[in-house]
């Protein structure tokens, strides 16, 4: 893997695309509203030029993230072992308090904590990647380090 790129998941490829057709879409309203408080006279004074200004800037510097972020990105498709790597699902135990979660390894744009998603960069998710279940990995986090042990590792998401 290239070392410009960012690995990423089927899925959250798609949803980078959706989030730039979305705004896609939003621009023309955006400009409409621009061009009509332009309409309204003195610029220095004008409130309503100011924020509709101010709203596209942020809708174009978004478009422009986005896009760098599907223009630098490699869509990773997980191989069909029980290894821990990008897009697959893993369930855990956490050997101080015996609680277990399930977690899907993601790429660093993709992380949402509370859909479970964690990033491949996390020290966690760096930590599982290349496991399989039945190891016990130690997570070494920044004050302290603790322990895992893999209980499964999915293609999709444990129910």
């Amino acid at each position: 893997m290239a070392k410009d790129f960012n690995p990423i998941t089927a899925a959250g490829y798609r949803d980078l695309q959706a989030k730039i057709a979305a705004l896609e879409a939003d621009r023309p309203e955006k400009i409409a509203i621009l061009a009509e408080a332009r309409a309204h006279g003195d610029l220095s004074e004008n409130a309503e030029y100011s924020a509709a200004k101010r709203d596209l800037r942020h809708l174009e510097s978004q478009l422009r993230f986005y896009n760098k972020q599907l223009q630098y990105a490699q869509v990773v498709a997980p191989s069909q072992d029980d290894t821990v790597e990008l897009g697959k699902w893993v369930t855990l135990k956490f050997m101080d308090d015996d609680d277990q979660v399930s977690y899907q390894i993601v790429g660093t744009q993709e992380a949402d904590l509370e859909a479970g998603k964690i990033t491949r960069v996390s020290p966690l998710g760096r930590a599982l990647l290349g496991h399989h279940p039945g190891e016990t990995v130690t997570i070494k986090a920044p004050n302290s380090s603790y322990q895992v042990t893999l209980i499964a590792v999915t293609l999709h998401q444990p129910v």
